[in-house]
């Protein structure tokens, strides 16, 4: 079966963080798995490029901006290498094919009828690229970007009929699996039942220069977010190319990895512009929650970030892998602190892992006189997890193994046994039992720490200890 699956698009206004890395790592998990199940995987991500916060950025850093989202793309894309992701696909919306793909969706919409112009007046916050109603403003601030203030606009714009498929997102929504977590989907219906409003998809060419035109309209360019989801498609080379379009999208399984903060956007404006342009809508999408830092959203606009280059030097990338899908909640939103990861890295990796598996090796290698003939073997339980988008819970079997290995290393003393001749075989066979151990903890992280796993699994079948996993923090 083919499944597709896809992040959202940063905004390339500032370096990438944190948030960014969680998406990424959940996703590229979820691949693996299935590439480890005999599924044809396409997995996506990108850059979304257009919009007036990248402009007013690039003004601001005195850059052209055409300069300016290259130099972020390419801090975004470097993160493949970076976290050991395993994307087939990186798409930018500055690129040619996807500007004619976001045209081709425009003229669809337009065809079903479901674009319109008017003039329009409204607080337009440039944190979220959009208009707010008086439900989404709390005391004149948006609660998402408290930092910024929106200003009232008014001008004619093109508008989305989104009123008109009120009745069909909420069937769609309320389809089991829509959306994950439940609470998400319980939360996309009650914001349809409260009535939708129709949304403006263009912005005055004379207010905004950085966007995509809009087709037969040289005076206006696409809101970013209409521009920015057709890449969940163009991506796949619609409506030019259609054959992986047509194998992964309309006959195979979606998967869309988006932020909390995402529902409106991902399960409701973009699931209508696929009904309208008659395409199939998005099996699933899972959001997961926000990263905090002492108790306070992390994000760009707020400035308190934690690079994913930053985590990398400190821990390496296995690690940090670990630590995200761990030690981040994938539904909650989460508190980070570099000494809460420092704490989580020391106990779990130096001292958890990686040293069970120098000291089962070493006894391996001085006393077993051939390798532990270990065949791998699948984890239902643990695929059930990380298919359910529980990374934490897949991860808390696999360290349930370690705490079993250092529990039997504890009670059976086989580095005491093997030094008395009487009981010389049957410590053999208790450092056996722990090597087998040991390759079935690797098999578990052939999806969430790839090289970590081939290291352990080399080690049992060379029948060597590895040089040390995750070195000491200095």
């Amino acid at each position: 079966m083919a499944k597709y699956i896809t992040t959202t698009l940063p905004y390339v206004n500032a370096d990438p963080h944190i948030g960014l890395a969680v998406e990424l790592v959940q996703a590229d998990t979820l691949a693996r798995t299935w590439r480890e199940k005999g599924e044809n995987v396409f997995f996506s991500t990108g850059t979304d490029e257009h919009g007036q916060k990248i402009f007013e950025a690039a003004t601001k850093a005195g850059r052209s901006v055409e300069d300016y989202v290259a130099h972020y793309a390419k801090e975004v894309q470097n993160l493949r290498e970076v976290l050991g992701l395993s994307t087939d696909a990186f798409i930018r919306t500055t690129n040619p094919e996807h500007i004619a793909a976001a045209q081709e969706m425009w003229k669809r919409c337009e065809k079903a009828g479901d674009v319109y112009k008017k003039s329009y007046t409204g607080l337009y916050c440039v944190g979220c690229e959009e208009y707010k109603n008086e439900r989404e403003i709390e005391n004149g601030i948006c609660p998402l970007h408290p930092s910024l203030t929106p200003t009232e606009v008014t001008e004619e714009n093109y508008f989305f009929a989104l009123s008109k498929y009120q009745d069909r997102l909420l069937e769609y929504v309320s389809r089991p699996g829509a959306i994950f977590p439940e609470w998400r989907q319980e939360e996309a219906k009650k914001f349809i039942q409260s009535g939708l409003e129709d949304f403006s998809i263009s912005r005055s060419k004379e207010r905004l220069s950085w966007g995509v035109p809009v087709p037969g309209d040289d005076a206006q360019v696409m809101y970013v977010w209409f521009d920015a989801l057709t890449n969940y498609i163009s991506t796949l080379g619609w409506p030019k190319d259609t054959e992986q379009f047509e194998g992964f999208w309309m006959n195979g399984t979606t998967v869309q990895v988006a932020g909390k903060d995402q529902v409106r956007f991902q399960s409701l404006m973009w699931q209508a512009m696929l009904m309208s342009a008659d395409i199939k809508n998005t099996d699933t999408v899972f959001y997961h929650g926000f990263i905090n830092s002492g108790g306070q959203r992390m994000s760009k606009s707020l400035g308190n970030v934690i690079s994913p280059y930053e985590l990398v030097q400190k821990y390496g990338a296995e690690a940090t892998r670990y630590l995200l899908l761990r030690h981040v909640h994938p539904f909650e939103d989460t508190d980070v602190t570099w000494e809460r990861m420092d704490e989580w890295y020391t106990a779990n990796m130096v001292n958890g892992l990686g040293n069970l598996v120098a000291r089962v090796m070493k006894l391996a290698e001085e006393h077993l006189s051939e390798p532990v003939a270990y065949v791998g073997d699948s984890n239902p339980a643990f695929i059930e997890s990380v298919e359910a988008y529980k990374f934490n819970e897949a991860l808390d079997m696999v360290f349930a193994l370690v705490s079993e290995g250092d529990e039997y290393m504890t009670q059976q003393e086989p580095y005491k046994k093997i030094k008395v001749e009487d009981t010389a075989e049957e410590a053999r066979k208790d450092i056996a039992h722990l090597v087998t151990l040991l390759g079935r903890v690797a098999t578990l992280l052939t999806s969430v720490m790839p090289e970590t796993s081939e290291h352990i699994l080399a080690a049992v079948s060379a029948n060597k200890k590895p040089e040390n996993l995750f070195p000491r923090l200095g």
